[in-house]
């Protein structure tokens, strides 16, 4: 019997234009001002820096670490907030939450460092929806793709994995690493590229799976 309903954030709750313009227009931006750039250049050697990281390992998310790499003269706070008017959830978010809040434990559990999550649920107002909200990367010091998150934050809610159903829009860190940890997952797919029994288009269509359990 499914207990806990687990979302990823990023690409599953909230649109991405938020993240995609911190890392990939504001930091070049700064960047390339420091440097005496232009912003293509600065595009250019930025994402180059991002890659030499590469997702898998915690650095990616260190939004403090980039600033200081880059050397950017700005408080990470203060960079987070000032883009946050452009942070929007997915237009059937708010109905499923309210939906759902009633029958399950809803949690988060993001690859998103503990910073970027508290700006962009805080600034939305979903904090309250959550029973618990997770950052792989801050709390576990590991990113979602390993199985032991998922298996780590069903002892820390007390929970068996066969409880939980996870939804996120990675094929890797939401759906096959829970699914090694012995959790249901499905994938969000918005763009309708991929098929199969466990494939969603949307969180409306995840709302109806649950309600046929």
């Amino acid at each position: 019997m499914v207990r806990v309903v687990s979302f990823d954030m990023d690409g599953t709750l909230i649109q991405q234009d938020y993240v995609n313009h911190v890392w990939l227009e504001e930091i070049p931006r700064l960047y390339a001002r420091r440097r005496g750039l232009s912003l293509a250049e600065a595009r250019r050697l930025v994402e180059a820096e991002y890659h030499k990281v590469g997702e898998d390992d915690l650095l990616w998310y260190d939004i403090q670490h980039w600033i200081e790499t880059f050397g950017l003269q700005c408080h990470w706070r203060d960079l987070l907030h000032r883009y946050a008017h452009l942070l929007r959830l997915y237009p059937e978010v708010p109905e499923v939450l309210n939906r759902l809040r009633g029958s399950y434990q809803l949690i988060i559990i993001s690859n998103a460092a503990r910073e970027f999550i508290q700006v962009e649920t805080e600034t939305l107002g979903i904090t309250d929806h959550f029973d618990h909200i997770f950052s792989a990367v801050t709390d576990f010091q590991q990113t979602k793709k390993h199985p032991l998150v998922y298996q780590r934050i069903c002892d820390t809610l007390g929970v068996n994995r066969e409880d939980v159903v996870h939804v996120g829009d990675s094929w890797d860190f939401d759906y096959c690493a829970p699914r090694s940890a012995g959790i249901t997952s499905y994938y969000l797919d918005r763009d309708g590229a991929a098929d199969g029994p466990y494939v969603l288009k949307d969180l409306e269509t995840f709302a109806r799976k649950l309600a046929e359990q």
